[in-house]
């Protein structure tokens, strides 16, 4: 199977040839500002994870502790189908969801996106498990993860088509840092991965096995 980690590598090969020296640079240095703030820490393994009830892109309320009742969740924050690495982790996840449901698992996806902009990438990527929809980041914030753009990189962005007023619906141009947890039945987290830099993502193949040993 292919790897997560061989397929962003290869696409950030590619996307760095196309991208100015100058907007590299900024990029490079918004991700240091972040990792260096307080923001966004996101939350630890042996914490309670907040209760949420958020929408799927057909209007469907999905709460989090019901879903526990089923069974340990994987839960991963992602930023939007507009951001390719995003599309590359969805993807990777939808090739090992049979592995997770044989493991008594579930797999949520959350991202700040409108429920249509959500409809879409579910589509677009072909995606078999709940994709939700956090259009105030209350969700988020409440995980510790929200941070906002720095108006260089909103520059940035736009210049790129990421126009995150459209996506998002709203203009607060605030993202979740990357995040992936995996939340027991009772509710705790029992694994924790938050990282700033965005081109970083876990291997859905070793949260498959770090699954199992919830169980």
């Amino acid at each position: 199977m292919t790897k997560l980690f061989d397929e962003i590598r290869q696409f950030h090969e590619s996307f760095e040839q196309k991208v100015l020296i100058e907007n590299k640079r900024l990029i490079a240095q918004a991700t240091k500002e972040l990792a260096e703030s307080n923001m966004a820490k996101g939350l630890s393994i042996g914490e309670q994870t907040p209760d949420f009830t958020l929408k799927d892109p057909t209007g469907v309320s999905i709460t989090l502790y019901e879903e526990l009742k089923k069974g340990p969740v994987i839960l991963t924050f992602y930023r939007g189908g507009w951001c390719p690495y995003c599309n590359l982790e969805l993807r990777a996840y939808q090739r090992v969801l049979k592995d997770i449901t044989a493991a008594g698992g579930q797999l949520i996806a959350i991202s700040p996106q409108t429920p249509d902009s959500s409809l879409t990438t579910k589509e677009k990527n072909e995606l078999e498990f709940l994709v939700l929809s956090d259009t105030n980041g209350s969700v988020a914030e409440n995980y510790n993860l929200i941070f906002k753009l720095p108006d260089y990189q909103i520059k940035i962005y736009k210049e790129y088509g990421a126009d995150l007023t459209i996506h998002n619906g709203n203009d607060t141009w605030e993202l979740p840092v990357p995040a992936t947890y995996i939340i027991d039945r009772s509710g705790k987290i029992r694994f924790a991965s938050v990282d700033p830099d965005f081109t970083k993502r876990e291997e859905p193949t070793r949260m498959v096995e770090l699954l199992k040993e919830v169980l």
